[in-house]
């Protein structure tokens, strides 16, 4: 196969990889432009390019892949099936008619639940106990075309979006290379749309913690938005007033109190205990702002709090 590959993240560099050491030609590499970030907004390349240069494969960069001359530009590869893996362009009717297999996508989901954006870091907020990876034939809707594989996994109380993100791309590694070797006798199932679940991009405001949830719910937002955008609050403390405190890990405990959403149970060496909706929740790492992450019984050691909001 002739393979045009497009993805943008770390989760699309593990079928990159896979492909890349397979008996098939990666002719092309689209991904995002180079962003600024950081502080001093220097502009970064995506981790696709970075493995695509240090492998020697050509990089291609649109800013918008339905310009015409992108797509002579593409057409002109004649490439035998294109690749998508959180690329983060929508593709029209003519770049998908372009390769000779059209486009495959790998979704991290079991479509048609969780079409679109953020289908990890949904799986997890609504308490999904499994998820997987959905090879799909690409048409012009979100996440709408025929399913050609589809491979489950567990989501188990401690897995984050960052974990369950490297597990599923090696997932989608695999069932590409397992699809591409199969294309011409596999199945095409099209998907129960009245099935399907929306989900929608990540907001950073959602990050801020709504105290008044159960502990239950707040914990899994905890894992969701763990490495980014990190769930957090306002915090008081004998030290400190209204500080950021970025909660990277904490667990849910099953026991009531009579004490207000977001004030502190009870605070001792190794343990942090806060009160919620419903039940407590026990903080296990955190990190202020501008300070480095660190254990509860370090920030235990530096600080008495008095509640979080």
């Amino acid at each position: 196969m002739r393979i045009v590959f497009a993805g943008t993240p770390n989760f699309a560099v593990k079928a990159l990889s896979h492909l890349h050491n397979s008996n098939h030609e990666i002719i092309a590499v689209y991904c995002q432009p180079d962003r600024p970030k950081g502080r001093g907004k220097v502009l970064t390349p995506c981790p696709v390019k970075l493995y695509a240069l240090e492998n020697n494969l050509t990089v291609v960069q649109p800013e918008k892949l339905s310009h015409p001359e992108n797509y002579k530009r593409l057409l002109s590869l004649n490439p035998d099936v294109m690749i998508v893996a959180a690329y983060g362009q929508i593709l029209t009717k003519e770049i998908l008619e372009v390769p000779k297999f059209g486009c495959l996508n790998i979704h991290a989901s079991l479509l048609p639940r969780w079409r679109g954006a953020a289908p990890i870091e949904r799986a997890i907020i609504a308490g999904d106990n499994e998820t997987g990876i959905t090879i799909m034939q690409m048409n012009e809707g979100l996440d709408t075309g025929d399913i050609l594989l589809k491979d489950k996994h567990p989501i188990s109380n401690t897995e984050t979006s960052g974990s369950l993100t490297e597990s599923l791309s090696v997932m989608g590694a695999h069932l590409i290379l397992k699809t591409l070797d199969s294309i011409n006798q596999i199945k095409h199932l099209p998907q129960n749309s009245s099935d399907a679940i929306y989900a929608k991009k990540i907001l950073k405001a959602e990050a801020q913690i709504d105290w008044s949830q159960s502990a239950l719910s707040i914990s899994q937002k905890i894992r969701a938005f763990n490495p980014r955008p990190i769930a957090q609050s306002q915090a008081e403390a004998k030290q400190f007033k209204d500080k950021v405190i970025r909660i990277i890990d904490a667990e849910p405990l099953n026991i009531e109190c009579s004490k207000s959403p977001g004030m502190v149970v009870e605070q001792k060496k190794d343990s942090c205990h806060i009160a919620t909706g419903s039940g407590l929740l026990s903080i296990k790492r955190v990190q202020l702002a501008g300070k480095n992450e660190v254990s509860i019984r370090d920030f235990n050691n530096a600080y008495q709090l008095i509640k979080l909001s």
